[in-house]
């Protein structure tokens, strides 16, 4: 077992947990998500399958299933915090308002088509937002803090995958 996870080895096809990382590594602070799985690939916690995509909406629903826990990484533009500033999320905290289009679907909304088609929808779901200053500048370097943040949030999702909270 990797010595920075706790989590019980899983059976024979069997995940202990998915964490999945969003972004886009061609959008400045949107590239953290691939540094992130990254990290967590070279660290390699056993039972758990890190993905990292730019993929959004109903692309994303092949990566929600069949995991009974999920973790998410995301960057957010919030106006809310500083960048770099990490902040924890239960699907429970999170208020999604009805689509203003069919043709947009967020992480929340796919997982509420997965449930009401039956699907293997995950039993806990955490998102970790990381305060983000620019997710839309081509070729963009990511800013500092947000460069900076890169470790605390690995290590988040570690304690997370080992239920110490994130």
């Amino acid at each position: 077992m990797h010595p920075r996870s706790r989590l019980p080895p899983p059976g024979p096809g069997r995940l202990a947990a998915r964490v999945l990382c969003l972004g886009n590594e061609l959008l400045a602070d949107d590239a953290l998500g691939a540094a992130v799985a990254a990290e967590l690939e070279r660290l390699g916690p056993e039972g758990v399958e890190v993905v990292f995509t730019p993929l959004t909406g109903f692309y994303l629903l092949e990566h929600l299933l069949d995991t009974p826990r999920l973790v998410v990484v995301d960057t957010i533009v919030s106006g809310a915090a500083p960048p770099g500033t990490i902040r924890t999320f239960r699907e429970e905290d999170v208020q999604t308002p009805p689509g203003g289009s069919p043709h947009y679907v967020g992480l929340f909304e796919a997982l509420a088509a997965a449930r009401a088609l039956g699907l293997a929808a995950p039993g806990e779901i955490t998102l970790l937002a990381v305060e983000a200053a620019d997710c839309s500048t081509v070729g963009g370097a990511m800013h500092p803090a947000v460069k900076a943040a890169l470790p605390q949030v690995v290590r988040r999702v570690l304690n997370l995958l080992n239920g110490a909270g994130g």
